[in-house]
């Protein structure tokens, strides 16, 4: 089977891809996660992506094309893959035809300001990477001992630029996929089981 999870930034398409990817034994690919790890260990390509990332801008087509299509013919990917964040762009949704075929294109609809307070309220710990949500934590200090920071593209000016950059331009892919018969939408809005079984009622039609 081989998925795409398209919403906004904060829609919870991580989480859920989670959940479906181990389910269903397929690869959870994440653009996002892929990127950051380039940046994490200093490459030409982290260094060029950071500055596009903490301005809330998209990184160029051919520098995710290529992570992708390299991605996708790792071993893990056998059984199929579940797409969380790409494609972003009708260009790249057009490049990843040439790529793979797709199954089913799962679209989280999540209200703006909802989104705004779920990513502003996100801190990390420095050390060894854990989340939490000033929503359920309201401490400064990781359970290691560490301290929390809050990620320059999860601040709430950045949130909401990249809100602007979603609606410009992936937004319209959610028209694109529903001219191919392929998007199904999922109300965001609800708890994580909730969503989690909504997803799977789409596989069951």
């Amino acid at each position: 089977m081989k998925l795409i999870f398209l919403g906004p930034p904060g829609a919870g398409k991580g989480t859920q891809a989670v959940k479906i990817a181990q389910s269903f034994q397929i690869a959870h690919i994440s653009t996002g996660d892929m990127l950051r790890a380039e940046m994490r260990e200093g490459t030409q390509l982290g260094n060029e992506a950071k500055s596009l990332m903490e301005r809330g801008e998209l990184v160029p087509d051919d520098v995710i094309l290529g992570m992708v299509k390299n991605r996708i013919q790792k071993e893990d990917c056998k059984n199929g893959f579940l797409f969380d964040g790409f494609p972003r762009t009708i260009a790249q949704a057009e490049a990843l035809e040439a790529i793979s075929a797709i199954d089913y294109v799962i679209n989280l609809d999540v209200p703006a300001e909802t989104l705004i307070k779920r990513i502003s309220g996100r801190r990390m710990c420095a050390s060894c990477g854990a989340g939490y949500h000033v929503s359920t934590y309201a401490g400064e200090t990781c359970k290691c001992g560490a301290a929390l920071y809050q990620r320059e593209d999860d601040k709430e000016d950045t949130v909401r630029n990249r809100l602007v950059v979603y609606e410009r331009s992936t937004k319209p892919l959610i028209e694109y996929y529903t001219k191919k018969g392929l998007l199904h939408t999922v109300n965001g809005n609800a708890d994580i089981e909730q969503v989690d079984a909504a997803i799977r009622s789409v596989f069951a039609k």
